[in-house]
């Protein structure tokens, strides 16, 4: 390889949590629960890795329990035949905690989590808690679950509003051709929104009455120029 090749290769970007539960602590042992996006299972594996020798390198983790559901392209297929050219791949790593790893599993089946990784961080603190750590785990696992597919729903909306903001920009300037001069109009101009603090933390709520916003604005200025269309033909039948 080249080094023009090696100086144009542009790095992937480190994996990120999208959720992270709150720490339950028992008895000296602390869990806290973390979800990445993962679209394969070598990527859920690599945020495993990240997970603990990076986020973790302070202090690692006694187990780093996790398990992974990932929608991918089934052998020889392209994806155009549709929903049958792909099959759901799950797996799950106990990392020295026995079955813990399936709690973890169960806990993303029973919320419908996919192409995600669910790790579960346990430091032991010295005392044996019996099953009263399956429950740890999965109370962890359910909350990142859980905020994970917020910050999807969240997200989902930002990018509806983004494409709607530019429905807009360019429904203002269609009605802006057919006004006077004179008249008041919405702007045609251009405006960038910043959306971001939809996210930190996700506001769901506050994202989807942007989004009905936004579909009212487009309906009245649909309901504007529609009347302004009709308006010449009314003057005219009228000569």
């Amino acid at each position: 390889m080249s080094n023009l090749d090696n100086f144009l290769k542009v790095p992937k970007p480190l994996p990120k949590a999208l959720a992270t539960s709150q720490e339950i602590r028992d008895r000296g042992s602390i869990f806290v629960g973390a979800a990445y996006r993962a679209s394969t299972p070598i990527e859920a594996r690599n945020c495993i890795k990240h997970h603990d020798h990076v986020v973790h390198v302070s202090k690692r983790a006694t187990h780093e329990i996790a398990a992974w559901r990932c929608m991918v392209l089934k052998h020889g297929k392209d994806g155009l035949g549709g929903p049958e050219d792909f099959e759901l791949q799950v797996g799950c790593d106990d990392d020295g905690e026995n079955w813990g790893g399936g709690k973890v599993l169960k806990t993303m089946q029973s919320e419908g989590v996919i192409d995600a990784v669910v790790i579960v961080s346990r430091w032991y603190g010295g005392t044996m808690l019996g099953p009263a750590r399956f429950t740890h785990i999965e109370t962890c696992a359910r909350e990142a679950c859980r905020t994970f597919k917020l910050v999807e729903d969240v997200e989902a909306c930002v990018e509806e509003l983004k494409e709607m903001d530019d429905t807009l920009t360019s429904l203002r300037g269609q009605l802006a051709s057919l006004s006077e001069p004179s008249e008041n109009t919405p702007s045609s101009t251009s405006k960038t929104h910043d959306y971001s603090s939809l996210l930190d933390p996700p506001d769901l709520a506050k994202a989807q009455r942007l989004v009905n916003a936004r579909r009212n604005a487009i309906k009245s200025i649909n309901a504007l120029m529609l009347a302004k269309q009709k308006k010449p033909e009314t003057e005219g039948s009228q000569i």
